[in-house]
């Protein structure tokens, strides 16, 4: 019997979870809700669900669902989160990221899921990526020595194309680059170094006369020595430079975040945009390897259906993700004070 999946929201995140659940074939997406009715309609007219909430407490109260993703904005997840959590008729949830507004709800979300025997699994889909599994895997192997390194770069030039009321640019509705484009550097710098870093400093950009940040430069400092030098931006021109230094080698990740070949949201359409590895070594010597384009969020529907399946762990543990929100907190904390903030272990 396929698993039933539900979603809550249905903005442009949304119809990317939908086309995944139909192309699965161990799922079906049998329900949706939405605040907004017209929304709802449109959506539910679109995927062929006939099921269609506008109310949260009765989506949670009438539907028995396996998975339940989370697709509204950032600051309603933990919300959203906790209430499906405790509802009792689910099984998993996978919530957009960043997973909280910050540490604290992030903390209540997991506490919940816990408590309710819940899985609770982030939705960085690029972590469930060929390429992300084979950096892990080359680094863990001993290939380029000890990691004491992390550059890396994600930027977009929002300004140019985005509409005065875009999302990004309102806090309430979880804007702002920190939030965004660097979530997923912090993300990526403590998974690839396997630490969680005890210092942080960061400076940024913001919009006129509000706290909205567009760029942000931010150092992270780990327990073993070893640093990560991150910059997110809505400014910049878009790029994904990410640089891994070890002590005999280093490897640079092309396209290592997002591979997909149409952008509506940024209106850029190319062909299909494969991704690359380059290793160096000391000895002058360099190994390529090449990825071609691949449905990320269709690999991560499949780790989350395989946790349901086998009690498998997620891939991206919610602890991990807490871990995350702490950084992110610290981030903020650094811009605003200009100073170096200390992470507490919570």
């Amino acid at each position: 019997m396929a698993l039933r999946v539900g979603i809550i929201g249905t903005g442009t995140i949304a119809l990317d979870h939908a086309m995944t659940c139909l192309n699965n074939p161990k799922v079906e997406l049998t329900t949706v809700c939405d605040l907004s009715a017209d929304a709802l309609a449109i959506f539910g007219d679109r995927f062929n669900i006939s099921k269609r909430y506008t109310n949260l407490e009765a989506f949670l109260k009438k539907e028995q669902l396996d998975i339940v993703i989370i697709a509204t904005w950032g600051p309603s997840h933990a919300e959203v989160s906790i209430a499906a959590a405790a509802s009792g008729n689910v099984r998993a949830i996978l919530c957009e990221k960043p997973i909280a507004s910050n540490a604290t709800e992030c903390e209540a979300m997991l506490t919940t899921a816990r408590e309710n025997k819940v899985l609770l699994m982030e939705g960085f889909k690029w972590r469930h990526d060929p390429q992300h599994i084979k950096i892990k895997e080359l680094l863990d192997s001993g290939r380029i020595g000890k990691i004491v390194s992390v550059q890396s770069t994600f930027s977009s030039p929002l300004v140019r194309f985005a509409e005065p009321d875009n999302w990004r640019y309102d806090r309430q509705r979880g804007g702002g680059s920190v939030y965004d484009t660097a979530s997923y550097i912090i993300h990526f710098s403590r998974f690839i170094i396997g630490e969680e870093p005890y210092r942080v400093y960061a400076v940024g950009n913001y919009i006129t006369s509000s706290d909205v940040d567009m760029s942000a430069a931010i150092m992270l400092e780990f327990p073993g020595g070893a640093t990560a030098k991150l910059t997110s931006s809505y400014e910049y021109g878009y790029c994904q430079a990410t640089e891994v230094l070890g002590l005999k080698g280093w490897i640079r990740a092309d396209l290592p975040f997002d591979q997909r070949s149409v952008r509506e949201q940024e209106f850029v359409e190319k062909e299909d945009l494969p991704a690359t590895l380059e290793i160096f070594y000391d000895t002058f010597d360099k190994e390529t390897l090449s990825f071609t384009p691949i449905n990320q969020f269709a690999m991560q529907l499949d780790n989350l259906v395989e946790c349901l399946e086998t009690n498998m762990h997620p891939r991206i543990p919610p602890e991990f993700s807490l871990g995350n929100m702490r950084v992110i907190d610290a981030v903020y904390e650094s811009m605003k004070t200009k100073n170096p903030i200390e992470i507490g272990s919570g």
